[in-house]
């Protein structure tokens, strides 16, 4: 499996595999920290999204879906004690595609679709054709 981790995240220089593939969640719940299912802003049937939030495929929307969990706008990624932190990846039209978790440390954690969760020490490590680039961070305080 790390093999075909690399292969997709050729940016990716180290990581851990910190849990089997599961198709139940994805990155956007993973971020939430919510384990039990699918978070987009699609079609209700298919998928969870926070109640009153725009379910569009906006960052403006996916800002609003983690304000509902305590989550503002952060000037960066840095690491700091006091702050929980997530990134919001968008594709160069703006769509959201993707988002980490900062964890205690420092490092980033990642679910990769219906792939394992990884942890991994730059968040930038995910980026490139299929994640984009790392648009907006987010904080709320421990």
């Amino acid at each position: 499996m790390r093999e075909l981790i690399q292969r997709l995240f050729p940016q990716l220089e180290a990581f851990e595999i910190t849990s089997p593939r599961d198709g139940r969640y994805n990155c956007i719940a993973w971020a939430a920290g919510d384990t039990t299912r699918w978070w987009w802003p699609g079609e209700p049937q298919f998928s969870f999204w926070p109640a009153g939030v725009r379910r569009e495929e906006s960052i403006g929307s996916f800002i609003e879906a983690f304000a509902t969990l305590g989550f503002e706008p952060s000037d960066s990624g840095n690491h700091h004690a006091a702050f929980e932190k997530v990134a919001i990846f968008a594709s160069r039209d703006d769509v959201p595609t993707h988002m980490a978790r900062q964890l205690p440390d420092g490092s980033w954690t990642s679910k990769l679709g219906g792939l394992e969760d990884i942890a991994h020490v730059d968040v930038t490590g995910v980026a490139g054709s299929d994640y984009g680039a790392v648009v907006v961070f987010l904080h709320r305080r421990k």
